[in-house]
């Protein structure tokens, strides 16, 4: 279909799960993928699988260097950035009371301050070439409470509100680039496996989560990679500052 065809695409978080969906997705569409994660080894394996000139970077996305050096690096082997997709998270299943402060800044280090340098450094770098798309990934927890993850739900939350802002501040600037926000439903990742397995009744925990969702079910990588192809391409040349809810009806009872 060639919905992306020669776009430079960076794909945070990339190893594993929504990420790794999303950037075979992309490359499957004629984009030239970076994949980053801190998991060097299964990093390389996915872009190896992948192929189509996927590359990998080893990068924590809470790191200001790493992303100065991705960007640079990109931006010398291809002279553009077109497409970031910061996906890379992480989540704590805790109770405010039992959440303490280093879990706390555990998550907001990846989930908060990883997006909020992927997105000053992407529009840096796309401002200089025409513009581009920012996808940041947030989640239902952004949009509603959980009792068991309070970490997650303040650093998804916050994304939601940066990506905003940041999408208000490229518009009037005139950039050309779109930043917007998808919200996943649970999707059965390495992530909502380890939550499961973290309650006391792991399947009744599985069989509530799914209950939860009005379709019934759990979501799939793929489901979320659709959403970000499309935010990617030009089809949604109209769309920045909003959020695309991916959820299986679960924020609509």
């Amino acid at each position: 279909m060639a919905r992306v065809q020669d776009k430079v695409a960076i794909v945070t978080g990339g190893g594993t799960g929504i990420g790794e969906a999303s950037a075979e997705l992309l490359a499957s569409e004629g984009a030239h993928v970076i994949i980053t994660d801190i998991k060097a080894d299964k990093g390389q394996e996915v872009a190896d699988r992948i192929g189509r000139g996927t590359s990998f970077v080893e990068a924590d996305v809470s790191s200001e260097s790493d992303w100065q050096a991705l960007i640079d690096k990109v931006l010398n082997d291809h002279g553009s950035l077109d497409i970031l997709v910061n996906n890379a998270g992480v989540g704590i299943p805790k109770n405010v009371e039992e959440t303490t402060l280093e879990d706390w800044r555990f998550v907001m280090n990846a989930n908060l301050d990883g997006v909020f340098l992927g997105t000053r450094y992407g529009i840096q770098a796309m401002k200089e070439t025409g513009g581009g798309s920012i996808i940041n990934m947030s989640s239902i927890e952004g949009l509603v409470g959980d009792s068991r993850l309070t970490a997650y739900n303040a650093s998804k939350s916050g994304v939601m509100g940066l990506s905003k802002s940041s999408a208000l501040h490229c518009a009037q600037e005139g950039l050309g680039i779109r930043v917007n926000t998808i919200h996943p439903g649970f999707i059965w990742t390495k992530m909502v496996r380890g939550f499961v397995k973290s309650q006391d009744d792991p399947e009744e925990a599985k069989k509530a989560l799914e209950s939860g969702h009005a379709l019934g079910h759990l979501g799939e990588p793929n489901d979320i990679a659709y959403g970000v192809l499309y935010l990617a391409s030009d089809e949604s040349k109209f769309v920045t500052g909003t959020e695309l809810v991916i959820d299986g009806g679960y924020t609509a009872q």
